[in-house]
This record gives structure tokens, C-alpha cells and sequence, in this order.
């Protein structure tokens, strides 16, 4: 690992910069990402947003390189009365892309029991990989994790969920940095950082990306502070 691992963060469209990128540019790396929903799209169609989900989905998974993996975390959405998947979405990309599945888990929204409306009471975690296979059992993670620790802000990924993240990266391959498309306000970056990992984040809002540079975790790992 890095004893002082750097982070940067771009201001910048994370669509247009990885279609500049290629695997080569990006080895060593494993990549993070947590897409919008269609909330975000005030002009799209459900099929119009499916159809830009999975194609993102794909790009992120085109420029991850061999021996990396890419991880999703995606909430589910309830909408115009129908359920929306997106971990299917996500394995629809992965299937053009020829990526296998390595886990899928749960990360519980709310206590279990807890009628949700717009948003189900889970989320979904599901990292993929071109070559990288786990075939020690021994090393095997909870499928269902119980909470998804503080987060900074309404659409951040939770503390634990981000160091579990963080940390399978660190273990379990070779990478030495994390990238993270849509990084948001860092959290993700963060947990990279304490555990050893270089990181790039990408992030349009310069608000959320200038809080992407300053986010750290306390020595406790209990919360979220700021420099």
C-alpha cells in the first residue's frame, strides 16, 4: 500500500473524460461508480434513461482495465408504478462487455420491515471483472450488509459501504488507485485513501468536487470530517 496515498479530483463532464480514456490509460486502476437515476434527467423518457444507463454502464466497463474490477452501487427506483432494476441494467452492460460477476450484495436503506416508497429499502453493490477470479472462499465478505453508515449527503454511498469497497480493492487485487466517475462528495475517494489507495474522482459540480478534495474519515473510522 501507499503510505501517503494522493487524491484528485476533476471538475469536469466524467462522460466526456472516459471517453477519452482507455484501458492502457487507466492500468493499475480499479474503478468505482454510482450512476443518476432518472430524477436527474428531467427531459428523458424511462426507456430514453435505460437506454443512457446501460450505455454509461458499458463505458465505465470498456475502460476498466483486465485485471481490475469495477464495482456499482445503484439504488433501485419505483417509478410511474413499475420497478426499475438497475442491477439488471448494470449486468445487461456487463454481458456486452464479456465481465463476469464476482459479488452482488445488499446494503440494507433502512431497518428491515420499514415500508420505503420512492426508493426501495435496499441498495445493490455488484463488482465485475475481466479476469480477476475469487476462489478462496476463505476471504469471502457478508452478501447482506445490515447498514450503510453516515453518509455526508442524500446521495452518498455510506461510510461502511465505502470502506468495504475500498478495502476489497485493496486486498483482494492488484490495483494501486481507484477512479470514480460521478464521485460526488468524495466519500469513496476518502476510504481509498485510508486504505492505501491513490484515487481520481470525476465530478461536474464544482460544490461536490471541492468537497471531494477536503472529505477524510476519522482515525476511529466512525465519521466523516473535513481539511
Amino acid at each position: 500500500m501507499e503510505n501517503n496515498p494522493s487524491r484528485e479530483v476533476l471538475c469536469a463532464d466524467a462522460l466526456v473524460w472516459l471517453e477519452s480514456q482507455s484501458k492502457e490509460s487507466l492500468a493499475g486502476s480499479s474503478l468505482v461508480a454510482s450512476m443518476p437515476d432518472i430524477s436527474e434527467f428531467n427531459n428523458y423518457t424511462l426507456e430514453q434513461w435505460k437506454e443512457w444507463f446501460t450505455n454509461t454502464a458499458s463505458l465505465i466497463m470498456s475502460r476498466t482495465p483486465d485485471d481490475g474490477v469495477v464495482v456499482f452501487y445503484q439504488s433501485d427506483i419505483k417509478y410511474e408504478g413499475t420497478w426499475v432494476d438497475k442491477a439488471y441494467l448494470v449486468q445487461k452492460a456487463a454481458e456486452q462487455n464479456d465481465l463476469a460477476l464476482l459479488w452482488h450484495k445488499i446494503v440494507c436503506r433502512v431497518d428491515p420491515g420499514v415500508v420505503t416508497f420512492g426508493k426501495p429499502a435496499y441498495s445493490h453493490i455488484l463488482c465485475f471483472s475481466k479476469n480477476i477470479r475469487l476462489h478462496d472462499m476463505s476471504r469471502s465478505t457478508p452478501d447482506v450488509i445490515p447498514e450503510l453508515g453516515e453518509k455526508t449527503w442524500v446521495r452518498g454511498m455510506g461510510l461502511e459501504n465505502c470502506l468495504m469497497i475500498a478495502n476489497f480493492i485493496a486486498t483482494q487485487t492488484k490495483s494501486k488507485k481507484v477512479v470514480h466517475p460521478f464521485c460526488g462528495e468524495g466519500s469513496l475517494l476518502a476510504a481509498a485513501e485510508k486504505k492505501g489507495l491513490n484515487s481520481l474522482g470525476i465530478e461536474r459540480s464544482p460544490k461536490r468536487a471541492d468537497k471531494a478534495r477536503r472529505l477524510k474519515i476519522s482515525d476511529d473510522l466512525k465519521s466523516w470530517i473535513y481539511y
